[in-house]
């Protein structure tokens, strides 16, 4: 990956199809709830973009790409897409595209085995963790026997925080609980892992104010940008960034639910020093992937 050619790194882009062929039961409701949420036609009438279709979109764009699946087969029954599959895959797009892996913590040591095969023999460079999607508070000692081997093998945990998308609108918001995800837990995995990067996924809403707090607060923690339009930004969240926080926000677009293009374009009307946008869109983010 050349960094010098890259006009940004998107830090949140999603591998959303199954991993073996057919949707499993219940996905398209899913996927069109989605679209709805996100005025987005993507997930309404087809299947949605593939990784190597990604790869393609973000480098027509020169925009390089964190990519993951998301692993809620224990609360959705949802097949994920295979951790190894994308990290296949985005190796052989490793002009463009960066894999992070995802796994359940419920899954324990088997989880913690795995984590650290993806980091050795795969390259993954970081693990997607959806509280409110997994079904469990980001502080659970069930947890820590995954964050362990995350932290000894050096890499870097994203976790989902604020409202989410996933079962908007749907009967019982498709079983999804809010709760999980208020960035406030968190804080206690950025106290016992101290070393290990940890970014905050979206602006938090409600809690806004918590995850700048928190990321204000611990040298490791970080903010991405994604899963909202920057033009519906809380007006703290933007101070913050151009502020006290502009070496901690990186940009992050929620790919396919928000196109990169949607989100840049947005980017453009806030009202942000020209200092603080290539730290925002790139330079953040190169440093914290250790990319520069």
């Amino acid at each position: 990956m050349n960094i010098d050619e890259l006009v940004a790194i998107d830090i949140h882009t999603h591998a959303e199809e199954p991993c073996c062929g057919h949707r499993d039961d219940g996905y398209d409701e899913f996927q069109a709830g989605m679209a709805k949420y996100f005025k987005n036609p993507a997930g309404k009438d087809g299947m949605l973009p593939s990784v190597e279709q990604t790869a393609a979109y973000f480098r027509e764009r020169r925009i390089g790409a964190v990519i993951f699946p998301v692993d809620t087969e224990r609360e959705t029954g949802f097949r994920r897409y295979s951790n190894e599959d994308v990290a296949r895959i985005a190796a052989e797009n490793d002009d463009i595209l960066i894999p992070f892996a995802s796994i359940d913590p419920a899954k324990g040591k088997a989880g913690a085995r795995e984590a650290r095969r993806l980091v050795k023999e795969f390259g993954v460079k970081g693990f997607k963790f959806h509280p409110t999607m997994q079904g469990f508070y980001p502080n659970e000692r069930m947890a820590y026997p995954l964050y362990e081997a995350i932290a000894e093998e050096g890499a870097i945990m994203l976790f989902h925080t604020g409202q989410t998308g996933v079962g908007s609108g749907m009967r019982g918001g498709m079983g999804m609980r809010l709760k999980y995800s208020n960035p406030i837990h968190v804080d206690d995995v950025a106290v016992d892992f101290p070393d290990t990067p940890i970014i905050l996924a979206h602006p938090s809403f409600p809690w806004t104010e918590e995850g700048l707090m928190i990321a204000q607060h611990k040298p490791n923690v970080y903010i991405d940008m994604s899963g909202w339009s920057p033009k519906y930004f809380p007006p703290i969240f933007v101070h913050y960034a151009n502020s006290i926080l502009k070496k901690k926000m990186l940009f992050g677009s929620d790919w396919p639910a928000i196109t990169p293009d949607r989100w840049l374009a947005d980017f453009e009307t806030l009202d942000l020093r020209e200092e603080v946008k290539p730290l925002i869109l790139k330079e953040n983010a190169a440093r914290l992937l250790k990319l520069m």
